[in-house]
């Protein structure tokens, strides 16, 4: 018998300020974030979409959503893994993002791998 769930989608998330394009003065924070998505499932998947809640220290909201990831709309066969890295911009020098992806498998069958939340700050700042 296996015990493999049938979706099983391993977020994992590296985050970094970037500061040559970051102006602090005019409220500006950018960072890069690199994600790794690994299925350890037991069947291919496609990610479909995404959906992006990003939140500053002032609980301002940004959502985002939009087809694939870095323009593309990765197949990740079981034990495959697809990292890309992206970048977000908040007017504060701390926040957070989580969000999902919108999967397909090769059965047709849809379903959200969630992105856990985490963590946007600046080096040494304390939240």
């Amino acid at each position: 018998m296996n015990d493999k769930p049938k979706h099983n989608i391993q977020i994992k998330v590296e985050v970094v300020y970037i500061e040559g394009q970051s102006d602090p003065d005019n409220h500006r924070h950018v960072f890069a974030y690199t994600i790794t998505i690994k299925n350890e499932g037991d069947i291919a998947v496609r990610l479909i979409s995404r959906y992006w809640k990003i939140t500053d220290s002032d609980a301002k909201i940004h959502e985002v959503r939009g087809d694939g990831v870095v323009g593309e709309q990765p197949h990740l066969k079981p034990g495959d893994q697809f990292q890309y890295t992206s970048g977000t911009m908040i007017e504060t020098p701390v926040g957070s993002m989580e969000g999902y992806y919108q999967m397909i498998d090769d059965d047709g069958i849809k379903f959200e791998a969630r992105i856990p939340v985490f963590s946007l700050s600046l080096p040494r700042t304390l939240h």
